[in-house]
Order: C-alpha cells, then structure tokens, then sequence
C-alpha cells in the first residue's frame, strides 16, 4: 500500500475532501482502539489500492472528529459509508466479511451516482426561533 492510498479526514477537512469533492468515496469511521477496525484495516487497505483511480478511500478518526461522527449518526465502529456526489448513499457497520466490503464497494460505484441524483440533501444549518 502506498502512503496516499487511503485519504485521513478529519473534521476540519471533511467538508472539502468528501462533500464537495464530488468523487465516489468510501468513508471508514474508526477507533485505534477497536479490535475489529484493526482487523478490517488490512482489508480496507488493499482494496484502496485495488480500486486506486475508481473511488477514493478515506478514514476518520472518532475519538478526535466529534463532529463529522455526530453528523453521519455514526454509532459504532467500524463504520463504512459510501459517498457519491458527496451524499452518503451505503452504509454497513461492523466487522464483515472482506468480500461483502469489496462488493459493497462495486455495487457503490455501479448504481452510487443514480442513487445519489435521487436523494435530497440535507441541509445541516439548524435555526432557532
């Protein structure tokens, strides 16, 4: 694996990176601490450079990105969240078979840009009367 195989986020540059960005990304929402991320972390990293110019690969820390956690609702780790047009559009939590985060991953980039045309976007700016 190459160091730029896999993008760190954090909150400061979530918005730029994944929102904005527009490319097809698949978020990991970890905690150095947790087991099965440090089991998942090989796989996630091989697949980052077997799908290296097709879909971007990023991670996020939890215990340091309070904001960009609370946000997506992420609840446990790990968490992957597939992103297309800078819309979540998959999701699947917890250790899982190798294979299924793969073809997860595929179904992201063959059907990620139709679901995502037909979501609406969340507007996150909350107003108090």
């Amino acid at each position: 694996m190459t160091e730029k195989s896999i993008i760190e986020l954090d909150d400061m540059n979530w918005e730029l990176l994944v929102e904005k960005e527009g490319k097809p990304m698949v978020v990991m929402f970890y905690s150095p601490t947790c087991p099965h991320c440090l089991a998942m972390m090989p796989h996630f990293e091989r697949y980052a450079d077997e799908f290296k110019g097709k879909i971007s690969f990023a991670r996020i820390d939890i215990t340091r990105n309070p904001f960009s956690v609370s946000r997506y609702g992420v609840m446990a780790t790990p968490t992957f969240k597939f992103f297309c047009s800078g819309l979540p559009v998959q999701e699947v939590v917890g250790e899982i078979y190798p294979t299924l985060l793969k073809k997860i991953t595929e179904d992201a980039l063959e059907y990620g840009s139709s679901c995502a045309s037909r979501s609406t976007p969340i507007d996150f700016n909350i107003g108090y009367a």
